[in-house]
């Protein structure tokens, strides 16, 4: 670990925390301009955070410590994880061997408080969202692991940034039946692991649809700012990490001012192409009912276990 390394590892925290809200304003500008409206400024989300900052805490009587602790864990978890992926370097001053694994239980602990919030208001929009969300988590997790680690076994490491190194120097693993299986299973847990759709619909309160939004219900004020901001965070976090894994173009090796800028301006393409490709998506497509939504998943889960599998009779 070296000074420059870590100062990488800072960065990209600073930029996914400042970054997320305006990536959330340009996913909202680009649907609804597809949608033929003008739609909000795509700075209206740092915006609507610095009018909850500004609004009442209003807790429930019958919460307990999980409730208040909740919001600021989140934003801790995902500030931890940009330090610890490869977005502007493949190998931050954070990053270790094996490091997908400690992503991975980040993620998965902020998933297993934010139901536990929601329960722990006792109101039943929560209990029906914190039900929802750990049958969406049990499906989508593993998926997770299993894409990521057919990467592995073709890269010979578990290090992030490690297969990105070895995808770019041998380009010809890209075109892997198992890499592309891997990068449609990845992206439709992208989809889940970030309330979009079709498996949530974050701009809607119903009562038939909500997942995410049932369980920060009981929010407001900066508690509700801190989720908001944290689920924001989670969006780059999972496009920065499907751009740069399975398209590892342009994401330097060194730590040096000129390669921070490339890594920069090659995560900002990335991140802005991809949103632009997810609202395409989100315009077309119609939300599924709940028990659908584990096909879905268990679908994406097949198509991650054939990857793997082809790693040994494709080679």
């Amino acid at each position: 670990m070296t000074a420059t390394g870590v100062l990488a590892a800072l960065l990209q925290s600073l930029v996914v925390a400042a970054g997320a809200p305006l990536l959330v304003g340009l996913l909202r500008a680009f649907r609804a301009r597809l949608q033929g409206r003008r739609g909000a400024s795509p700075l209206q989300p740092y915006r609507d955070l610095r009018k909850l900052c500004a609004k009442e805490v209003v807790v429930s009587e019958t919460t307990s410590w999980i409730f208040r602790v909740t919001p600021f864990l989140l934003a801790a978890i995902m500030l931890a994880v940009a330090a610890v992926v490869p977005l502007l370097v493949t190998r931050p001053g954070f990053a270790f061997t094996g490091n997908v694994v400690l992503v991975m239980y980040l993620l998965l602990l902020g998933t297993f408080f934010l139901a536990l919030a929601g329960l722990d208001a006792g109101s039943a929009f929560g209990g029906m969202g914190s039900s929802r969300g750990m049958m969406v988590a049990a499906l989508a997790e593993p998926t997770v692991i299993l894409a990521i680690f057919s990467l592995a076994l073709h890269a010979g490491t578990t290090n992030l940034g490690g297969i990105i190194e070895r995808l770019r120097a041998e380009q010809l693993l890209i075109l892997n039946p198992g890499h592309l299986l891997a990068a449609v299973a990845f992206f439709i847990v992208l989809l889940a692991e970030t309330g979009r759709l079709p498996v949530d619909n974050p701009a809607t309160h119903l009562e038939l649809t909500m997942i995410h939004e049932a369980m920060v219900l009981e929010y407001s004020g900066r508690y509700l700012a801190l989720v908001e901001w944290a689920s924001a965070m989670k969006l780059v976090l999972f496009l920065g990490l499907l751009g740069n894994l399975f398209l590892p173009w342009g994401v330097p090796s060194t730590v040096t001012p000129s390669a921070l800028a490339l890594g920069a301006g090659t995560l900002v393409l990335k991140l802005v192409v991809l949103t632009a490709a997810l609202a395409m998506l989100e315009t077309s497509v119609a939300k599924l009912r709940l028990f659908r939504v584990p096909e879905l998943l268990s679908g994406s889960f097949a198509l991650a276990l054939l990857s793997v599998a082809s790693f040994f009779f494709l080679r």
